[in-house]
Formats: C-alpha cells, sequence, structure tokens
C-alpha cells in the first residue's frame, strides 16, 4: 500500500503561518533569515509576520515550514523545554553537524539534515 501524504485542512495556512511567525521571533530570527528558510523574498516575510498573507499549502514554502516547527517541537522535547538550551544549542557549533544548526538550516537539504539529526537523538532518549 503506498503512504499518502497528509492532507491539507482547512486554516492549515494560517496555523502554521502563524506558528513559523512565533519561532521566528522566538528564535530571533530576522526577515532576511527567515526567507532563507523558506524561500520566500523579504517582502513577503513580512506580510507572513504581520498576519497580511499565509503559506500557500502547495508550496516548498509550506513544506520548509512544516520542517520548521517539526525541528522547534523535537528541540523542545529533546532539550525538555529549556528554551534558553534549544537556543543555545542552534547557535553552537555542532561536532556532528559541522557547523552552527542555524546556519544549516537556511536551506531545505540543512533544515531537512537538522531536523534527523535532532529526531535521531530524541528517539535515544
Amino acid at each position: 500500500m503506498a503512504s499518502r501524504a497528509p492532507s491539507v485542512k482547512e486554516n492549515d495556512d494560517k496555523l502554521l503561518t502563524s506558528a513559523i511567525s512565533k519561532i521566528a521571533a522566538f528564535w530571533g530570527l530576522s526577515n532576511v533569515k527567515l526567507s532563507s528558510v523558506l524561500g520566500l523574498s523579504e517582502a513577503t516575510i513580512s506580510r507572513l509576520r504581520s498576519g497580511k498573507t499565509f503559506l500557500d499549502p502547495a508550496s516548498k514554502s509550506f513544506e520548509a515550514g512544516q520542517f520548521l516547527l517539526r525541528l522547534f517541537r523535537s528541540l523542545d522535547a529533546l532539550m525538555g523545554s529549556d528554551d534558553d538550551a534549544a537556543k543555545s544549542w542552534l547557535a553552537s557549533h555542532n561536532l556532528d553537524l559541522e557547523a552552527r544548526p542555524i546556519d544549516l538550516i537556511d536551506s531545505f537539504k540543512g533544515l531537512l539534515t537538522v531536523c534527523d539529526y535532532v529526531d535521531a537523538h530524541r528517539a535515544r532518549v
């Protein structure tokens, strides 16, 4: 049986956009940084953060937003809801990843790599 992608429900665009805006504010991500992560222009990021537009569920940016949310939730679980520890981990050089995780999430591949890395460590807990 083939696996199916989760269906997008009504208001998912608004919910994910709101969550991404809160994560960006919490982690101190600038519009420039968030535009790199989501692959959108800075102007679009500004409109997203102000609630004037939402991520399109059919876009790669929506998928990147889902992974950013996954990373946030996974880090929260791994760090025992210690917000300072999560922010510190993101900003610190990681020997396994050979970079700071916050720098890696600028590309879709890097975002997936960091998500997979955190999830692998969560599985050991």
